[in-house]
């Protein structure tokens, strides 16, 4: 196994710097930034678009095209997630009922 070369170093030490700057931006000035309504407005969506942009393509794409077939667990198994969160309000159990349903169907019937 080969030794740690100059190289790896550079990167991790850039890596840390680029974090500490990024993550530390807001705590640089000495007072507040003003943000404009409409960005606050915006930014109480963005955790939602990201679960959004993540979860989508896992759920109807399978190797960068669209699912061409309804007999796909994963559809199933969004529906019997998103109503039990509906019907509950609860994460754990919505987690539990779409996973449920998805080894159901893929284990149990083949799918």
């Amino acid at each position: 196994m080969s030794g740690v070369t100059w190289e790896s170093v550079t990167a991790i030490l850039g890596l840390a710097l680029i974090t500490i700057v990024t993550r530390g931006f807001f705590l640089y000035p000495e007072r507040e930034l003003p943000m404009p309504a409409w960005l606050q407005q915006g930014l109480r969506y963005a955790p939602l678009a990201a679960l959004v942009a993540v979860v989508a393509p896992e759920v109807f794409m399978t190797q960068g095209r669209l699912i061409d077939t309804w007999m796909d667990a994963r559809l199933p198994a969004v529906l019997a997630a998103t109503a039990y969160f509906y019907w509950r309000r609860d994460i754990l159990g919505t987690i539990i009922a779409g996973t449920t349903v998805l080894l159901v169907l893929k284990l149990g019937f083949g799918w």
